[in-house]
């Protein structure tokens, strides 16, 4: 059966798709000795990195220095029109001013390109006219240059802003991975968010402290077990050997199965239906690793244990969910 055809709003999209990625695609080509330059050029300023532009380029260059800043390279935005009204001040001779303009003849960006000059910071422009007066003036030009712009005039900002914005984020990852910026680097620029909850938050933040965790004798009988676990509200109760070091677990999961083979709750021991030398982790390791060790062993708890064996707390998947780490 042949296929149904595209309907006219599909074809547009399709070939929007396609136009932008072949923008992108084609820059990788094109990158040479002028992008490892620059970012040779960054790495060994002190200052920071400006990043300008006007309309749309000005709408990417915010972007590429957000994406710079949280990946290790101290960046900010500044408005080109604004910069010659007084944002000038923002901008010191250590600086790298990173200016973005399709054209390469944008009014409000060559104002400034003097200025920035004067100041004594270094230049990088982007652009898709390397013979433009912007690429012309900066100390280093980047080509975005584009076949076409995606939209079906040829006219609005599609293609030339997707490459100009995916050589900004190639800049920022080569410099990530230059100043050896790892995981936990960026957990710390997004301290807020989930990445950075699950890189930044120890067992010891989130879990129950030893004497929030049920714990029983492990010649308590099974009923004793039953008490302490439905009080505890864990679903578990730790078991404990004659020097009060936990031997065992006994969990809602453990009763379960108990049942299922037909105990009988007042006759049996609790030795013989807990689990022995059960999971643990140390409150120093990371609440994701918790995350990961419960979910790979399919259980629903764990004891916090620390160097020496000791109980100094409990986990649930609840209070994981809680701290927002899974």
């Amino acid at each position: 059966m042949t296929p149904a055809a595209d309907s006219p709003t599909l074809a547009l999209a399709r070939r929007v798709l396609r136009i932008e990625a072949a923008a992108v695609a084609a820059l990788a080509d094109r990158l040479g000795t002028a992008f490892e330059r620059a970012v040779q050029l960054i790495l060994q300023r002190r200052g920071r990195v400006i990043v300008t532009g006007i309309g749309k380029s000005g709408h990417i260059a915010r972007k590429i220095a957000a994406t710079l800043a949280s990946t290790g390279t101290p960046a900010y935005f500044v408005h080109a029109a604004e910069a010659a009204h007084g944002d000038m001040g923002m901008i010191t001779p250590e600086d790298v001013v990173i200016a973005l303009s399709n054209s390469g003849t944008s009014e409000e960006v060559l104002t400034i390109v003097p200025l920035v000059k004067r100041q004594g910071a270094q230049l990088i422009s982007i652009t898709g006219r390397p013979e433009s007066p912007l690429a012309q003036q900066a100390d280093i030009h980047l080509e975005a240059i584009v076949a076409e712009e995606a939209c079906p005039l040829n006219l609005a900002p599609t293609a030339s802003t997707t490459a100009a914005l995916a050589l900004g984020d190639a800049l920022a990852v080569a410099l990530l991975d230059a100043r050896g910026f790892g995981a936990d680097d960026f957990a710390r620029s997004h301290p807020g968010g989930a990445l950075g909850r699950r890189l930044l938050t120890h067992v010891g933040d989130v879990m129950r402290p030893a004497e929030a965790v049920p714990m029983v004798a492990s010649d308590a009988p099974l009923t004793q077990a039953l008490l302490a676990m439905t009080a505890g509200g864990m679903g578990m109760t730790a078991v404990c050997g004659a020097d009060s070091r936990p031997i065992g677990i006994f969990t809602d999961g453990d009763l379960r199965r108990a049942l299922e083979k037909g105990c009988d709750v007042r006759s049996t021991k609790l030795t013989e239906v807990m689990t022995r030398n059960p999971r643990s982790i140390g409150p120093e390791a990371l609440a994701a690793e918790a995350a990961e060790l419960m979910e790979r062993m399919r259980i629903s708890q764990l004891l916090v244990l620390d160097a020496d064996g000791g109980l100094v707390g409990a986990l649930t998947t609840h209070d994981l969910m809680q701290a927002k780490v899974i």
